[in-house]
């Protein structure tokens, strides 16, 4: 017979990591409002994020302006980061659109970075370069993107280094009205309008 006492402790850490290796992208297939990069990401937005450690304390809080503009199947996100201490940090990605699948590249990423949507969700895939103490740091970030309703989005980022989790980011996203857009102040873009998207 089997002692329940030695088998909970033993057991409960394993209960707990299965569920988490069978999350995919496809377990929100049927979820609705069915997200699209192309529409959401199109026009203004604003977003609020923080940061957090391994250990799960918050290092860094952030706003972030966001214009996105698509033609067919390519479009552009000019993200402008403000920072609570004071940093600025802008990037212009460019993104493909190919069916449920996307490819994007910007300046400050390793190759491309890869993701898939189904259903409201988007799971995307890169390695960020991210300046650490005067050093830069190749960052693999897993990103989870879901779709609240058509106006907003919550993004959930683990970050790794070596397989281990070193933080996570928390990401609200915002499409602004009409009448917020025209309230905007505009800044330096990130993108060139010059280039093609």
């Amino acid at each position: 017979m089997i002692n329940m006492t030695t088998f909970l402790p033993l057991a409960l850490p394993i209960l707990l990591i299965l569920p988490g290796c069978a999350a995919s992208v496809d377990d929100y297939r049927n979820d609705k409002p069915v997200l699209e990069l192309d529409r959401f990401f199109d026009g203004r937005l604003v977003a609020y994020g923080m940061v957090q450690s391994f250990s799960g304390k918050v290092t860094r809080r952030f706003k972030a302006d966001i214009i996105g503009q698509w033609q067919d199947d390519r479009g552009t996100l000019d993200e402008q980061f403000f920072f609570s201490d004071g940093e600025q940090q802008s990037r212009c990605w460019k993104l493909v659109k190919q069916g449920n699948s996307y490819r994007g590249t910007a300046g400050d990423i390793v190759g491309e970075a890869l993701g898939e949507a189904q259903g409201n969700t988007l799971n995307w895939r890169y390695t960020l370069q991210v300046p650490v103490n005067g050093k830069v740091w190749d960052i693999y970030l897993d990103d989870w993107l879901y779709l609240i309703d058509e106006n907003n989005l919550i993004n959930r980022t683990k970050m790794k280094k070596f397989g281990l989790t070193v933080g996570e980011l928390t990401l609200h996203i915002r499409k602004l009205s009409d009448a917020e857009t025209a309230l905007v102040e505009a800044v330096e873009p990130a993108c060139n309008p010059a280039e093609d998207v």
